[in-house]
C-alpha cells in the first residue's frame, strides 16, 4: 500500500495518525594463533549492540513500520530489472518512481549499478524529507548523487522525463478515481518514457477486494514485534470508491490508528488494461503470481513470489499482480 504523509501524533499512547492522500549481528571473529607456539590468544567478546526497547505507539516511526511491513524493494527491483532486460535486451538506467513517498525503491535501484539514476516524485515534502534522512543518507556518496527526490505532482514531471522505466507501485495511482483523470495520468507517463520505455504498476483484486474487513499480520522491526493491520473500511458499490487504513498494534497493547489513510477507486483489471491502451501504450501484459506448493506438492493457497506473463488466470478471493505496459 502507498505511504501517505501526515506525521503521526506521538504525544498520546493510543493515537490516531490519519493522513489525507504508505541486523543480523556480526558473528564473533575466531581467535588466531599467536607466536611460534601456536597457542590461541583469547579475544575479548565482541560488544553487542544495546538492545532496543520494545516498540510502542508513542515511540514507533510509522514510515519505518511501513517499509518493514509493506515494502519489499529488493524483490520489486529484481522483477523490474529482469523483466526490462528480457523485453529490451539491456539494463534500465533511468527510473522514475511516481508517488515515491520515502524513495525507498529509488534507493534500491541506484544500489544495483553505478550507471543507475533514480528520480522520485511526490507532493508531500515531509515524507520526502524523511526519505532523504533515512533512505538516501545511508547510501554511499556516489549513490546519493544519483537519487533525486523531488516535491512535484506526478502529472507534471517537468524535466523528470526520458525514462527507461516509470514505476507506479503500491496501488498509489488508484487515487485517480475518474477514468479521464487516469488516462491523462498514464498519457503523461507515456510521454515521459524513452521510445522503448516501460511502465510497471502493481494491482490487486479478487472476489474479496471490496469486502469491508480487517486483516492482521505479525511483523518485526530490528527484532521488535509489532502487528500490521490492513483495514478495508468502506466500499461504495456504485462508484467503486474505497476508504482503507493501515493501523499498527504493539505488544504493550497500544495502537497507532490510521497511520496511513487511503481514499481511492477499486479498479477492475480488464478496465485498467483498457485505460493503458487508451493512453497510448502499445503492449499491455499482466504478470500473474504462481502458486506455492508444500513439501508434498500440494497447493498451499499462497503465492510463490514468481510472476509470469499470462492471458488466463483463475478467479480467486484475492490476488496481487503486475501490469507491464510498453511504449
Amino acid at each position: 500500500m502507498p505511504e501517505n504523509h501526515t506525521p503521526a501524533d506521538t504525544n498520546v499512547t493510543d493515537h490516531d495518525a490519519t493522513a489525507t492522500t504508505t541486523a543480523r549481528p556480526a558473528s564473533q571473529a575466531e581467535a588466531k594463533p599467536a607466536g611460534k607456539s601456536g597457542a590461541k590468544r583469547k579475544k575479548k567478546p565482541a560488544k553487542r549492540a544495546a538492545k532496543k526497547p520494545p516498540l510502542t505507539a508513542k515511540t514507533a516511526d510509522r514510515h519505518a513500520l511501513y517499509q518493514e511491513a509493506v515494502q519489499n524493494v529488493e524483490s520489486e527491483i529484481d522483477f523490474v530489472d529482469k523483466t526490462f532486460k528480457k523485453l529490451r535486451g539491456r539494463h534500465a538506467e533511468r527510473l522514475r518512481e511516481d508517488f515515491c513517498g520515502t524513495g525507498n525503491t529509488s534507493c534500491e535501484f541506484v544500489r544495483r549499478r553505478s550507471t543507475n539514476h533514480a528520480f522520485g516524485l511526490d507532493i508531500d515534502e515531509p515524507t520526502l524529507r524523511w526519505g532523504r534522512d533515512n533512505c538516501v543518507a545511508p547510501l554511499k556518496d556516489h549513490q546519493q548523487e544519483r537519487v533525486h527526490l523531488i516535491n512535484r505532482d506526478v502529472r507534471e514531471p517537468e524535466d523528470a522525463t526520458e525514462m527507461d522505466v516509470v514505476l507506479a507501485m503500491n496501488f498509489s495511482y488508484w487515487l485517480f478515481q475518474e477514468r479521464r483523470a487516469m488516462v491523462d495520468y498514464f498519457r503523461s507517463v507515456h510521454a515521459s518514457l524513452k521510445d522503448d520505455g516501460v511502465l510497471f504498476t502493481d494491482f490487486y483484486g479478487g472476489t474479496e477486494a471490496g469486502t469491508e474487513v480487517e486483516e492482521e499480520r505479525s511483523c518485526k522491526l530490528d527484532g521488535r514485534k509489532f502487528t500490521y493491520i490492513w483495514d478495508q473500511n468502506k466500499y461504495n458499490a456504485i462508484t467503486g470508491e474505497m476508504n482503507c487504513f493501515i493501523h499498527f498494534k504493539f505488544p504493550d497493547g497500544t495502537k497507532m490508528k490510521k497511520a496511513f489513510s487511503y481514499t481511492w477507486r477499486l479498479w477492475g483489471l480488464p478496465e485498467m488494461q483498457d485505460v493503458l491502451r487508451d493512453a497510448g501504450f502499445s503492449n499491455v501484459t499482466v504478470y500473474w503470481e504462481g502458486d506455492e506448493k508444500d513439501e508434498n506438492g500440494e497447493l498451499t493457497g499462497e503465492g510463490n513470489g514468481i510472476f509470469r506473463p499470462t492471458r488466463r488466470a483463475e478467479n480467486c478471493e484475492s490476488f496481487i499482480c503486475y501490469i507491464v505496459a510498453e511504449k
